[in-house]
């Protein structure tokens, strides 16, 4: 049984053995684990890099404002966007993305009413 995708790229479907259903239906090889798991490591970590960089750069962005430019406080406004890109990233990282807990709570949902509908029941 070979799953099926729809492709954005080239606006067809994409049938292959390597989609997320297919993986997900049969156990993981010791290398598909290790993989995996670098990949959502990495991915963990480059959202804590990014973190320490948002608090560094907006201290000292802070600083310059409070201290050198005045009263007036300009910092909270890329503050405000570059948080908005930090939150956007952990949502990304820790809940939608592979391994996310939403993301397998509504995988888990999507598998089981096919095998519902698949059964006839």
């Amino acid at each position: 049984m070979r799953a099926r995708h729809f492709s954005l790229a080239t606006g067809s479907p994409r049938i292959g053995w390597s989609t997320p259903e297919y993986r997900t239906m049969r156990p993981l090889s010791s290398e598909e684990i290790e993989r995996i798991a670098h990949k959502r490591a990495g991915a963990k970590l480059g959202w804590y890099v990014h973190a320490a960089v948002y608090v560094v750069v907006n201290l000292f962005v802070f600083a310059i404002s409070s201290y050198a430019f005045g009263d007036r406080p300009w910092s909270i406004f890329p503050m405000l966007g570059w948080g908005l890109g930090l939150g956007l990233h952990g949502i990304s990282v820790f809940f939608l993305g592979a391994g996310g807990g939403f993301r397998e709570h509504l995988v888990r949902q999507e598998r089981d009413r096919l095998r519902r509908r698949q059964d006839g029941t």
